[in-house]
């Protein structure tokens, strides 16, 4: 039986989005549901960092759940930071309980203005 994996403690320096994104992918991957997913997805694609033909990639070229998580934040980490920020701010919109799960951080800089 697999065991659920624990993200590590982010660290005291300031991290950028990008490392927060590999500190807690693993445990992203664990834990996101599909319609959050699809929800984060559409969110990207809206604000210009996923384009459509990226989106479908994702969804229709991985049969499983947990494959679409793992391609979908690393495609967001290969961004960059922005790109990560960005992700990272409508994870908190869209599903508070899994982004206080993860233990992510909200940089005010990602918010639109």
């Amino acid at each position: 039986m697999m065991k659920e994996p624990v993200e590590e403690s982010p660290t005291k320096a300031a991290s950028t989005a990008e490392e927060e994104l590999a500190r807690v992918r693993s445990a992203f991957v664990w834990r996101v549901s599909t319609e959050i997913l699809k929800q984060l997805l559409e969110a990207l694609v809206s604000d210009g960092v996923l384009n459509e033909l990226e989106k479908e990639s994702i969804l229709e070229g991985n049969p499983v759940r947990a494959d679409k998580a793992r391609c979908f934040i690393d495609t967001v980490r290969k961004k960059g930071d922005k790109a990560s920020r960005i992700m990272v701010r409508h994870l908190q919109t869209i599903d508070l309980s899994l982004f206080s799960q993860l233990r992510l951080y909200s940089d005010p800089s990602a918010q639109q203005g």
